[in-house]
């Protein structure tokens, strides 16, 4: 199967692209502060299960999804933050939860199934 194949992959790639689009438009200093650090964390997700994927050994692979997991909690720390601090359009808002709703899940069972015959 290739990288682009994974749903989780996918997923991964479209939060980053909408936390881009988001902060985008933000001013200067939401943007500087917050979205900066959110569209690092964010990207950081799918760069890290590209990097897994990439690997030889079922280790190496688990050990960059746990490092794209703790990307994943430090995005929504992001996103929980920009809506409090009303910088999100309500359907950006919308879009931006389901992504990480469904990724959340996904993320965690692909983690499970790295490896899972050699524990």
């Amino acid at each position: 199967m290739k990288l682009e194949e994974l749903r989780v992959y996918a997923l991964s790639m479209e939060l980053g692209d909408e936390v881009w689009i988001a902060v985008s438009n933000w001013q200067y200093l939401a943007k500087d502060s917050l979205g900066k650090q959110w569209i690092r964390a964010a990207d950081s997700i799918a760069a890290n299960i590209s990097e897994g994927y990439g690997r030889f050994h079922f280790k190496e692979n688990r050990q960059f999804l746990f490092y794209a997991r703790g990307s994943l909690y430090e995005t929504e720390t992001w996103f929980i933050k920009a809506r409090s601090r009303q910088l999100l359009q309500p359907e950006t808002e919308q879009k931006l939860e389901k992504i990480i709703l469904d990724l959340t899940p996904q993320l965690h069972n692909y983690i499970r199934s790295i490896g899972k015959n050699y524990d």
